[in-house]
């Protein structure tokens, strides 16, 4: 009876150790993603995860929903504080100065993917975006995930009923007031609004006018910024949306992105915003919709120039294996893969981060079958200037509140448009100027 318990024993052990052995060798690399995506864009990013994690055995990426992209962001800071940082952050584009300016938290994307040994060329993405992201020795810091632009999101429907063309949209302002009058006319009453007030009227609306948005190249050639969002151009474009406020023509719905619900509802027939609407209208608009570029002023020499980006890119944090920096590596390798990244861009609405993943798409017929997508992509392909580049300024986020709260007061009447706008410059420029002083610490 002993000999046989004690025979068993080893038989045991054996047959155990031998289960566990394929697990032991295949065991994952876990790769932790957080990031800002809810809804229909929630679903993506986790099946991003899903089709990455199906195509290898090495490695495991988990997706995390962190909330807001200042929450995430927050949240990433102190989790790096408490050495329990994700291996990948989403950040929106106006916390890029901010992330570059955290010295020792982060790993540039370039460094990650050649150490590696993962291919990584910077040239096959599309200009505009990885600029953005490239520091000035030509290493990319941060990879360009869901990168969107400003453009005009226009109701076909409203457009017939109030007598429009529905395949010719409001190409200026002095057209988009126009337009706006005869849909009021025609019982609209919301004709035109916005979403992320700041971005698209003030920071793509300079770029697209190649006049600066502040000094130092946007922010772009040092610290020592100051905005200039307050010359006649802007003054006189602000006062028009305040004349149109007066009248009706113009609707304001509130910060961030409150005003996409109000256009896809149906409720406001023109809307400036994210490129990246694009899926949601598609989903759930019950109206027949088109895409057209930013609208301009046409006695502004050079004008259209080319927009700035939104949405936000993917930031490595420091303080990881090396393994698992490997894994990092071999997710971002695959999103930037012509396929994938193209079948991202059909899907949201977002910018191909690369030129293949463009290219795809045209040649696929995308572009031909759903007018309009190509928008976003032609506004940004363009190339830029020192002017048009984008806006990369510390506290950039907290300019913008600035810039909500003293607009706030513009479109209400309470202020004049130039005192707004002088008003938002002094401020933010505080900012700025104590922004400067703590990244020299």
């Amino acid at each position: 009876m002993k000999t046989s318990l004690l025979g068993a024993a080893p038989a045991a052990l054996l047959a155990a150790a031998l289960a566990a052995g394929p697990t032991a060798v295949y065991a994952q690399t876990e790769i932790q993603w957080w990031h800002s995506m809810g809804g229909g864009l929630g679903d993506w990013v986790n099946d991003l995860a899903k089709d990455f994690n199906a195509s290898q055995k090495d490695y495991k990426v988990v997706p995390v929903y962190k909330g807001a992209y200042d929450e995430s962001m927050a949240g990433a800071i102190a989790a790096f504080r408490a050495g329990n940082a994700p291996h990948i952050l989403q950040v929106f584009e106006v916390g890029t100065a901010t992330m570059m300016a955290s010295k020792g938290a982060v790993v540039p994307v370039g460094q990650v993917m050649q150490q590696a040994g993962v291919k990584f060329d910077g040239a096959a993405y599309v200009p505009a975006v990885a600029g953005y992201y490239t520091a000035a020795n030509g290493q990319m810091l941060s990879f360009p995930f869901n990168s969107s632009t400003t453009v005009l999101h226009y109701n076909k429907d409203a457009f017939k009923a109030a007598g429009l063309d529905p395949n010719k949209p409001p190409a200026s302002w002095p057209e988009v007031a126009s337009a706006a009058a005869k849909l009021k006319a025609s019982g609209h009453k919301c004709p035109f609004t916005t979403s992320w007030v700041g971005w698209t009227q003030l920071e793509s609306f300079s770029a697209w006018h190649n006049v600066e948005y502040a000094t130092k190249n946007n922010g772009f050639g040092g610290l020592d910024a100051r905005l200039v969002f307050n010359s006649p151009l802007h003054v006189r474009h602000i006062e028009n949306l305040a004349n149109m406020a007066k009248q009706g023509l113009f609707v304001y719905k509130g910060r961030g992105n409150t005003a996409d619900a109000t256009f896809v509802s149906g409720e406001c027939a023109m809307q400036t915003g994210s490129s990246g609407l694009y899926a949601n209208i598609k989903k759930s608009a019950k109206f027949s919709s088109g895409i057209a570029p930013l609208p301009y002023y046409p006695d502004v020499p050079g004008a259209p120039q080319n927009t700035v980006i939104g949405g936000a890119s993917l930031w490595v944090m420091a303080g990881k294996k090396p393994q698992e920096y490997k894994g990092v590596a071999a997710f971002l390798q695959y999103l930037a893969r012509p396929e994938v990244a193209a079948e991202s861009h059909k899907r949201t609405g977002y910018l191909p981060v690369t030129k293949a993943a463009y290219e795809l798409t045209e040649k696929s017929g995308f572009y031909q079958a759903n007018p309009g997508t190509d928008v976003a992509v032609t506004q940004m392909i363009r190339k830029t200037t020192d002017k048009s580049r984008g806006v990369r300024l510390g506290n950039l986020p907290q300019i913008r509140t600035i810039v909500d709260e003293e607009l706030e007061q513009v479109w209400a009447g309470r202020k004049a448009p130039k005192q707004g706008l002088d008003d938002a410059v002094r401020r933010g420029n505080e900012l700025l100027e104590r922004f400067q002083k703590s990244a020299k610490l």
